[in-house]
């Protein structure tokens, strides 16, 4: 429930620099935010969030960008907006990604809570809450079912019982 916060434009080669696309997962999620904040990947934990500006995940349709920061155990990711395929990568990995239009308010290392379903997010360390918008519930259940291809297996099985 940390929150790790970037600013406007982080890009996918920024999340996942392109020299490393060749290798795995594992390897290129090391090197996740390392221009912006060399320490992150060491030091971020399972269920913290990224908090962004405007424009978080600009660049290539790069998979790997929220595919890195979902193996490093980010649960959530909030900004002023999303490039349009980050946004819906991120969905389809099963990585929530809530639009804040106040995302700015929230600081480097507050405790948050993310609602998606209901649209607030919750700041633990200043005790306000924050509207976002709601993910819509066809593409939450998706998330909920760890994302696109998980939810289309389940969809399937459902449907050959």
């Amino acid at each position: 429930m940390r929150a790790w916060v970037f600013g406007d434009d982080v890009d996918t080669d920024v999340l996942a620099p392109g020299r490393y696309m060749k290798l795995s997962i594992e390897e290129i999620a090391k090197h996740c935010l390392e221009t912006m904040d060399p320490s992150f990947a060491a030091s971020v934990r399972p269920g913290d969030i990224v908090v962004a500006g405007r424009n978080f995940g600009a660049g290539s349709s790069r998979e790997q960008a929220p595919a890195a920061l979902k193996h490093l155990g980010i649960v959530a990711l909030v900004a002023q907006s999303f490039a349009g395929l980050f946004y819906r990568n991120a969905l389809n990995l099963g990585l929530p990604a809530v639009v804040c239009h106040d995302a700015t308010r929230i600081r480097n290392g507050d405790r948050v809570r993310v609602d998606p379903e209901a649209g607030k997010i919750e700041n633990l360390s200043t005790g306000e809450t924050l509207a976002c918008e709601a993910i819509p519930a066809h593409l939450l259940a998706m998330v909920r079912d760890g994302g696109l291809l998980a939810h289309l297996e389940k969809r399937c099985n459902t449907i050959s019982s």
